[in-house]
């Protein structure tokens, strides 16, 4: 019986595995045991061809190739992880190999990773899958004791396929078409567009705010204070003459308290983490950015396992779990600092709705520690800060309610009426366990305390003097601008930026984005230049402002994305086909070469790009015969100026040497003008007879110099 062939997508992750299935022998890319071979990917291996390998045809960028519409998309192997990809293919078609398990990443774009990799290698082996959310050994080893037909994610697969090939068709036509027609480099995306356009929205909404003054007049009644109220039990006061009147009317008067309200109140624990929740609090509490988070998260779960998969998001767990839930509440309880916070659920664990409910865990559930042995003493402080909320959150989940009272006394002198509110706290419940283990949320919760005040006991009928009466000027407040925190919320619930009532209602499950893919769109934002971090903030510039003006609002509306995302969701629970989702993606990449070419902004002309704060200058020699884009210079080449879009043409100032040239500016403005250089003299390589010759530019060899018509010397 030959052996089993597991690929993990990270080689840390096929360490973990291979300790389990006892496969130490290491080998060139893999680890061999007596009935497995363990080897892995580093990510991706394998990505959608280039337009050129398409056809010679799209190395220029021109509007008459567009739209670039393959009937079938190619793959090939990235270049860096080629060597890798070759190990995999060797092992896939070993005579020794009866059969495969994957092993990446139980999500969408895993089943991706493995599926591309199985698909260019041409594997017929049978394969099954490993399904896990936690990377102990004790979790691998029930993984692989319960391992699944691989062709039962058949449908996952087809999602992640429709997922990659949209972006493909949508990014690159629409960057190709927005590029040209606008002169500038122009990276449009399927998901990043639209948030793009959530930032520009409220800075617009930011930028034409006007502050407008207005008032309120305070009382103190000697030990609280009250806010003056009209009729609707507002405070505010357009008119300052006003305030001083109502100020003057009522000072050092007696008030009469004419009702006293009291309310209990009760604030249920929070759901527990996915990773979009996660990433908001570590970015509110700590100024992580998402992208930090995913990767300490990563960490704990990959490195530490510490934690179960963290790119998950559902929020609950599942019936079958309550065993693992007792046995984390014990390790935890092994943890001085959280010891005091799980012993009392040690003997006595409600399982309510808010907790378990398998409707709503579909790959996988809620975020939660591991119930491994928790080396919190081996983390880092960033990893002990995340690691601080899961844990907290973990067990905040099984305490009690917040329960707290409030009271509204309302009071009158002079027939003007003033209202002050009190809290007092009846019970901390879940609270508590959040307030002391993880430090940023107690001091959050002192600073919410010190500004609620605190009412003595007050009846009705009683009488207090109003020792003071201040008028108090304020201004009306702009929106804020987004936060990393705060944008991914409204990713999440990109619905509610739709007016159309039914399709908000059909984008309730559906946002920009997946948890997974969220923190690489805003780094993807900032890395094109179209946002900027200052402070906490993420603010658009020139440039992303105005690729919003130019660009449909299909492409902008996160309806658009949203109703993507709903269909890839739907092809992965089989309600939707493949064929009818791509047909739509085909027929929006035509509409939107249309609307470039159409020229519909035409007045709009974005700026020069930046490099390290300076203005670029424009140093051009000309054209690129390839795409168009200026031909620019560096220390080694002259570069096509739309490298970043993968035009490769170049000129390489040491590619005449062996000639006895230096090639030169002048020579290139020759070259990319007439196709040739005048007479100059040379010498030949092979034999170093010296004569002169005219360089031509060869356009099919990508930037090519060629030796024409060379004479000896007499």
């Amino acid at each position: 019986m030959g052996k089993i062939l597991v690929i993990a997508e990270k080689p840390s992750v096929a360490r973990d595995i291979a300790k389990v299935l006892k496969a130490n022998q290491k080998g060139d890319g893999c680890l061999i045991g007596e009935k497995y071979v363990v080897s892995w990917a580093v990510g991706h291996l394998v990505t959608l061809a280039e337009p050129e390998e398409y056809d010679e045809k799209y190395k220029k960028w021109n509007f008459s190739t567009l739209p670039i519409l393959p009937e079938e998309m190619k793959l090939k192997a990235i270049k860096q992880t080629r060597d890798q990809l070759k190990v995999l293919h060797k092992w896939m078609h070993s005579r020794e190999i009866d059969s495969l398990i994957c092993a990446t990443d139980s999500g969408r774009e895993g089943e991706l990773i493995f599926r591309y990799i199985y698909e260019i290698t041409k594997c017929t082996k049978p394969f099954e899958r490993l399904w896990i959310s936690s990377m102990t050994e004790e979790a691998i080893r029930e993984g692989f004791a319960t391992l699944k037909d691989g062709r039962e994610y058949d449908l996952l697969y087809t999602s992640a396929k429709c997922r990659s090939e949209a972006d493909w068709l949508v990014g690159m036509n629409a960057t190709r078409a927005y590029t040209l027609r606008y002169d500038a480099l122009l990276s449009i995306g399927r998901v990043q567009t639209p948030t793009l356009a959530i930032i520009v929205d409220r800075q617009k909404e930011i930028d034409a705010f006007v502050a407008e003054d207005y008032f309120e007049v305070q009382a103190d009644f000697g030990g609280y204070t009250g806010m003056w109220i009209d009729r609707e039990e507002h405070t505010r006061i357009e008119k300052e003459e006003t305030a001083k009147a109502i100020v003057a009317k009522v000072a050092d008067k007696a008030a009469r308290i004419t009702k006293v309200e009291k309310e209990e109140k009760k604030t249920p624990p929070p759901l527990l983490y996915d990773l979009t929740e996660l990433q908001r609090d570590c970015n509110k509490k700590f100024g992580f950015s998402a992208k930090k988070t995913l990767d300490i998260a990563q960490s704990l779960y990959e490195k530490r396992k510490m934690i179960t998969y963290p790119r998950t998001d559902s929020r609950y767990l599942s019936d079958d779990m309550k065993g693992k839930v007792r046995n984390t509440i014990k390790r935890l309880n092994e943890l001085g600092e959280y010891a005091p916070y799980a012993q009392p659920l040690m003997e006595n664990v409600s399982f309510t709705k808010r907790i378990i409910d398998n409707s709503k865990v579909t790959d996988h559930h809620a975020i939660i520690p591991t119930d491994a042995k928790l080396r919190v003493d081996s983390l880092t402080e960033e990893e002990r800060k995340v690691f601080s909320l899961v844990a907290a959150r973990f067990l905040a989940v099984f305490y009690p309610y917040y329960r707290y009272e409030t009271t509204k006394v309302y009071a009158e002198a002079e027939a003007e009426r003033f209202l002050s509110k009190g809290t007092m706290v009846l019970e901390e419940g879940w609270q508590a366990v959040e307030k002391a283990l993880t430090p940023a949320a107690a001091a959050k919760k002192k600073k919410k305390d010190e500004e609620e005040q605190k009412l003595p006991a007050l009846s009705e009928g009683e009488e207090r003097k109003i020792e003071k009466a201040t008028v108090q000027k304020k201004k009306t407040k702009p929106p804020t601008p987004y936060t990393e925190s705060s944008l991914l919320s409204a990713m999440e619930n990109a619905g509610r930026f739709v007016e159309d009532e039914a399709l908000k209602e059909q984008m309730k499950d559906s946002g920009l984005g997946t948890p997974a893919t969220r923190a690489a769109i805003i780094e993807r934002l900032l890395t094109v230049g179209y946002i900027v971090r200052k402070g906490k903030t993420l603010v658009p510039t020139e440039k992303g402002r105005k690729l919003i003006e130019v660009v449909p609002n299909e492409m902008r509306s996160p309806q658009t994305t949203g109703k993507w995302e709903k269909g890839l969701s739907s092809i992965a629970k089989g309600n939707m086909t493949e064929e009818r989702f791509m047909a739509s993606i085909r027929r929006y990449v035509q509409f939107l070469i249309q609307d470039a070419a159409s020229g519909r902004r035409a007045d709009v002309v974005f700026p020069e790009e930046q490099i390290r704060g300076k203005k670029r200058k424009n140093n051009a020699f000309g054209k690129c015969p390839v795409c168009g884009r200026d031909i620019l210079e560096n220390t080694k080449s002259f570069y096509c100026a739309g490298w970043k879009n993968g035009c490769k043409f170049s000129f390489w100032k040491d590619s005449l040497k062996p000639y006895g040239l230096d090639l030169d500016g002048g020579m290139v403005k020759l070259l990319l003008k007439n196709g040739k250089t005048d007479r100059m003299t040379v010498t030949l390589p092979q034999t170093g007879e010296k004569g002169t010759a005219v360089l031509i530019l060869n356009k099919d060899k990508g930037g090519q110099i060629e030796i024409m018509d060379f004479t000896r010397e007499t």
